[in-house]
């Protein structure tokens, strides 16, 4: 009889050695997975500007284009409040990614402005050629 009482002691310890086991476990893989997720939350954030003002992308295709032709325009921002081109073309706004049509007559350097709701501003810019 003791030997019975022996053995339903040994597995209790057992059952209770693997329960805590692969709780301990799923918690380790639930704080890892949490980890990752912070991590590439926090790539993300970063590839897109940290969330404060930031021009990702501002560039033309085609960059050389015949008269009368057009090329677009792409721009993308991050953190900022309003965006404008010089000289202006159709509405623009802020976008991660945007592009907008334009048909220039000759060579013309074109502005991309961003401004954040404190006042900050950045600009690039980009020229597109025009062959006759």
């Amino acid at each position: 009889m003791w030997l019975l009482g022996l053995l339903i002691v040994v597995g209790a310890i057992y059952d209770g050695w693997i329960l805590y086991s692969r709780r301990s476990e799923n918690r380790e893989a639930t704080r890892a997975q949490a980890e990752k997720e912070a991590s590439h939350e926090r790539k993300t954030l970063d590839a897109y500007g940290g969330g404060g003002l930031k021009i990702l992308d501002f560039y033309a295709t085609p960059a050389i284009v015949k008269r009368g032709a057009q090329t677009n325009l792409c721009y993308g921002v991050t953190g900022a409040k309003i965006v404008r081109m010089e000289p202006a073309v159709e509405a623009v706004w802020p976008a991660v990614t945007r592009c907008v049509q334009v048909s220039p007559k000759k060579d013309t350097e074109y502005k991309f402005i961003a401004e954040d709701e404190a006042g900050h501003s950045v600009t690039e810019t980009i020229e597109i050629r025009v062959k006759p």
